[in-house]
């Protein structure tokens, strides 16, 4: 009888992990900001930061549905090296990475979420849309990228 049980639990540890490594890297978003930055440099990209409270942030919630997971932003951000700065409620960040999102919300002074920054290769503030504007969906929000 043990010996179903572990096989049923090594099945679907496995699946779980393999459904990781097929679909998180395909959202094209790190957490990594140094590694991010240094991809940007050597191929010439820019980098979108996103700050955001995911689990409780509900305009960031809402962005994130209407706006980074369609075809549209997709397309856009083909040209950029994309990084998620979640500051969560609910849920318990690596310690590296939450003292790394802190230390990065000091330097960019972020204090309304979502706030979405880019940057050149070297870190350089370039553009920053801070909140969301409810059902605008992807074409009005990327609009502001394009703004001088």
């Amino acid at each position: 009888m043990r010996f179903p049980q572990i096989l049923l639990v090594s099945a679907s540890v496995a699946l779980v992990c393999a459904a990781y490594l097929v679909f998180a890297p395909s959202t094209g978003w790190t957490t990594d900001y140094d590694a991010a930055k240094a991809s940007a440099a050597k191929s010439g990209k820019k980098v979108i930061l996103d700050f955001t409270g995911s689990d409780w942030c509900t305009y960031c919630k809402k962005l994130d549905k209407e706006v980074f997971s369609t075809p549209e932003f997709k397309a856009f951000a083909k040209d950029y090296v994309l990084v998620c700065l979640d500051f969560p409620n609910g849920k318990k960040l690596p310690e590296a990475e939450r003292k790394q999102n802190a230390a990065l919300q000091a330097q960019f002074k972020v204090d309304e979420f979502p706030t979405v920054i880019v940057t050149d290769g070297s870190g350089a503030e370039i553009r920053r849309v801070s909140g969301y504007e409810p059902d605008s969906g992807p074409r009005a929000y990327l609009a502001q990228f394009a703004r001088n």
